[in-house]
């Protein structure tokens, strides 16, 4: 019942997620806060930009004007209209998994390996070879000369960006439940539709 009466809800979750995704992601363009360090392969990737922010709003808006739109008719039949919405709302929200998913791996990645960062050795990942193990050694953070707290920015940053899109991910999952249910379980039949004449 909750999922059902949520599921409209749940898109407009998505809306402040995407927008949080792209400025959190455009923030690492700017490692301390300036434009001048060279910068991270993963972050070339696009996907808090693009996957987890541009596309997961497009899909938001599109979910959220279909759950709103009392004018948009696909065929004469009120239950063939709500079972087409149904069925292009879990598309939609497919989508929105694989496009979350995507970027919660690629952000995942990217913490794993480290930020990109100067070192007595030069511009390189440092901390590749430590599976992580970084994260909680901090004495190994002044190994990174250059930009100046480029570790904690890069934790925080990405690890923000892995919370986005993970709840992402968990609504899109949510929203294909609530769909399915309402499709499968609803009061309007699936895919047959039969006319009188």
């Amino acid at each position: 019942m909750a999922l059902e009466t949520c599921g409209s809800c749940l898109s407009c979750l998505l809306v402040p997620l995407a927008l949080w995704s792209i400025v959190v992601n455009i923030l690492l363009y700017f490692p301390n806060g300036k434009a001048s360090y060279q910068l991270p392969s993963y972050v070339w990737h696009f996907e808090g930009i693009c996957f987890s922010g541009v596309m997961i709003l497009l899909l938001a808006v599109i979910l959220i004007t279909l759950e709103c739109s009392v004018f948009y008719r696909c065929c004469e039949s009120e239950s063939c209209n709500k079972t087409y919405r149904s069925f292009i709302s879990i598309v939609l929200a497919l989508l929105g998994v694989a496009f979350s998913g995507y970027s919660c791996i690629v952000f995942t990645w990217g913490l794993i390996q480290g930020p990109f960062c100067n070192s007595s050795g030069g511009w390189d990942y440092i901390f590749k070879d430590t599976a992580g193990g970084y994260l909680t050694d901090y004495s190994a953070w002044s190994r990174c000369t250059e930009p100046a707290n480029i570790v904690a920015w890069n934790i925080i940053l990405v690890s923000v960006l892995i919370a986005l899109s993970g709840l992402q991910l968990i609504i899109c999952f949510l929203k294909v439940a609530a769909e399915l249910k309402r499709t499968l379980c609803g009061t309007y039949s699936v895919f047959v539709q039969v006319t009188n004449y």
